[in-house]
């Protein structure tokens, strides 16, 4: 583990790591919850256009301060020289080189906000170039590398009934209590910001050598996500809902694009979103994702390659049934995508003819505690590859790809702790659904010191989406389990993704049903018939829409032992009128609103079923949870409690919906999980 004070002073390091004053993590020999402090990974990876160096953000976590430290460091990929840019208490996210690899723009809290900085590579010094009053992002490099394009949240001015509410003045001295605030957008909270000041993102500019940063796009719109420059360095490309009803159009917008005088262009004019504009280093082509329009749970995104001059677009890979992302260029001719298959991302080449072929096949290693599919990856025009690398027992580190070349690791960033740990074993495998017959992919982690011979008790941990998807990916909760002795399944149910677009819809307005129930007791079973699971000692557990499954399941079934389930929805009238994703939920996921289709709103909500309910059921969820409000929660909790099922609520304070992304969080979410299956394990003796 590496902390360092502050650069260029690297000296007298200050260690944030538990390892650093426990011995009992050390010690160890499975994997404990005091190592989950102790792990690192790798984000935001950015491969130079020469290909010669790699810069990527260093998350670790602070044991003092119960949170992550992201530090820039730098990797040499001919020397394998590895040396810190910047890793001080402060925070370096966005690294992006410049178009000669001379600079390196990036975001830093040196100065207290977020603001934009370059680094200089040869001289070795860095500088910020921005004074703004939000944070930035999207940072893009201007071809001519003068300029950085970026975005960033600008207040929206005080509507006329807040201007003319009448507010008294408080005497001198006086403690009156906080003005009451006004909201009348639509869109007026977030997860994990709450409740938000209206403000709409803009596109900015300013000098690479620093200055006032100036705003070129007006509106009370949204313009933001990749910007891209034309390559005269006159135009950026954005996607942005132009429209005045843009709240509630969740799935339309449109590519443009403004000059650096301010004037906009619309390049567009068809249903459905658009994403991910690049140029061809040529700049007669943009490539672009586009998605549909359709009201509908899940749909395959798609390539489309557009002509700059005469703005005709045509789609690659139209007959390809999987989603696409992030193009990038490879030369003129080709690009470079990223897709998710069964479980797992991938990185193939693309020609303009439409051929394919696989590049990379082990993106992982973004960590968020349970083994989801996720990962990132940048290339330079020639083709290298540098991206997020891991694999089941391995996760967090720096990839590298040379063109023509294999794969190679650049970083191993947690041989310090998961190299000490005998961790658990995945295996893969499929089944059969009970619901239709269905094949089913899923995995198994069996404990430690596994003994085929010996029986073991089982938890089946269910996967939030429910259009996600789990993989061979290293998780720290899931290891946790193994290693206090439990044989843990998860599995990729139908609705998931990285299986094709009829497999995701097979939950269209049947999310939660016997239909996805039937898939999690299938794979139940298939453990059960290996021979070495305890059938007196099956336990459930799942997150958000795992959380759901986890209280239906229990509506219907009585076999498990105890069940855990974090951030559920339990009630979809409530949940929809309260949360966050309101609009895109009621419009995507259901026939019509919560009042004119109630009973079916009812029919997938947990809380119809509760009547049926005798398992002992803990909840865990943040009170700050705008995703799955808490009060989904409590009435679940008080329901039971009237029922005299045994049950306990676990309120995390201040936590959204990630309300493990504090270390100290994660680990309470396993810990309060095993304490609870403890609980109402069934020893052998008193089973006999």
């Amino acid at each position: 583990m590496y902390a360092w004070l502050s650069k260029p002073a690297l000296m007298g390091a200050t260690c944030v790591s538990l390892a650093c004053f426990s011995m009992s993590s050390a010690q160890a020999s499975t994997f404990s919850a005091e190592d989950i402090f102790n792990l690192e990974h790798a984000s935001a990876i950015q491969i130079s256009p020469s290909g010669d160096h790699v810069v990527y953000v260093r998350n670790s976590n602070d044991v003092m301060r119960d949170n992550t430290q992201r530090s820039l460091w730098m990797l040499n990929t001919q020397s394998g020289e590895h040396y810190p840019l910047y890793a001080d208490d402060a925070s370096y996210t966005q690294p992006v080189w410049s178009p000669s690899g001379d600079r390196l723009a990036f975001v830093s809290s040196q100065s207290g906000r977020n603001q934009i900085h370059i680094h200089w590579v040869e001289h070795d010094r860095s500088a910020r170039i921005s004074s703004v009053d939000a944070a930035p992002s999207g940072l893009s490099w201007a071809p001519n590398g003068e300029q950085l394009a970026f975005s960033m949240e600008v207040k929206a001015p005080t509507s006329d009934f807040a201007r003319s509410v009448y507010r008294p003045t408080p005497p001198a001295g006086a403690s009156w209590a906080e003005r009451p605030q006004i909201f009348e957008r639509a869109q007026y909270q977030q997860d994990g910001r709450g409740l938000m000041e209206s403000a709409h993102r803009h596109i900015f500019i300013v000098a690479a050598d620093g200055g006032t940063a100036r705003q070129v796009t007006k509106g009370n719109f949204n313009h933001g996500g990749q910007l891209a420059w034309t390559p005269d360095s006159e135009h950026i490309v954005f996607a942005a809902n132009r429209s005045d009803n843009f709240e509630f159009e969740s799935r339309q917008n449109e590519l443009y694009k403004v000059s650096l005088q301010g004037d906009i262009e619309q390049l567009t004019d068809e249903p459905g979103t658009k994403r991910d504009p690049v140029f061809s280093p040529d700049g007669r082509r943009l490539a672009y994702t586009h998605g549909t329009a359709d009201n509908v749970p899940y749909a395959n995104s798609k390539l489309r390659v557009m002509d700059w001059s005469s703005r005709r677009s045509n789609e690659l890979l139209t007959d390809f049934d999987r989603s696409v992302t992030s193009p990038y260029w490879q030369g003129n001719d080709a690009l470079v995508i990223s897709y998710e298959d069964r479980g797992a991302t991938k990185l193939a080449r693309v020609t303009l003819r439409g051929r394919m072929q696989d590049l990379v096949t082990d993106v992982s290693g973004m960590p968020s505690g349970r083994p989801y599919n996720n990962g990132m990856f940048s290339m330079n025009t020639r083709g290298d590859i540098a991206y997020t690398r891991g694999h089941a027992t391995r996760s967090g580190d720096v990839g590298f790809k040379r063109h023509n070349r294999d794969a190679v690791y650049l970083t191993n960033l947690n041989a310090d702790v998961l190299g000490q740990r005998e961790l658990g074993e995945v295996h893969e495998f499929t089944y059969r659904s009970q619901t239709d017959d269905a094949e089913i992919h899923a995995w198994y982690i069996t404990p430690p010191g596994f003994d085929p011979s010996q029986s073991y008790p089982l938890i089946i941990e269910i996967h939030g989406g429910p259009h996600l998807n789990y993989g061979p990916h290293f998780s720290a909760e899931l290891q946790r389990y193994a290693a206090e002795g439990y044989v843990v399944v998860y599995n990729n149910y139908r609705g998931s993704t990285s299986y094709g677009e009829d497999f995701a819809m097979l939950l269209d307005n049947k999310y939660a049903s016997v239909d996805d129930f039937g898939d999690h007791m299938s794979a139940v079973d298939a453990m059960i018939e290996k021979g070495f699971i305890d059938e007196r000692n099956l336990f459930i557990a799942g997150g958000s829409a795992g959380g759901i499954a986890t209280t239906y399941a229990i509506g219907l079934t009585d076999r498990f032992n105890a069940a855990a389930a974090t951030n559920p929805v339990i009630n979809w009238v409530s949940k929809v009128l309260t949360a966050d994703s309101y609009i895109g939920q009621i419009q995507n996921q259901f026939p019509g609103n919560p009042w004119e289709e109630h009973e079916h709103y009812w029919e997938r909500s947990p809380l119809s079923l509760v009547g049926n309910v005798t398992t002992p059921t803990l909840l865990f969820t943040g009170t700050d949870d705008r995703r799955t409000p808490i009060s989904d929660t409590e009435q679940y909790y008080q329901a039971l409690q009237l029922l005299g099922v045994e049950t306990a609520m676990v309120r995390v304070p201040g936590a959204s919906h990630g309300v493990s992304a504090r270390p100290s969080n994660m680990i309470a979410k396993v810990e309060h999980a095993l304490a609870w299956f403890k609980r109402y394990h069934v020893d052998s003796a008193d089973a006999d």
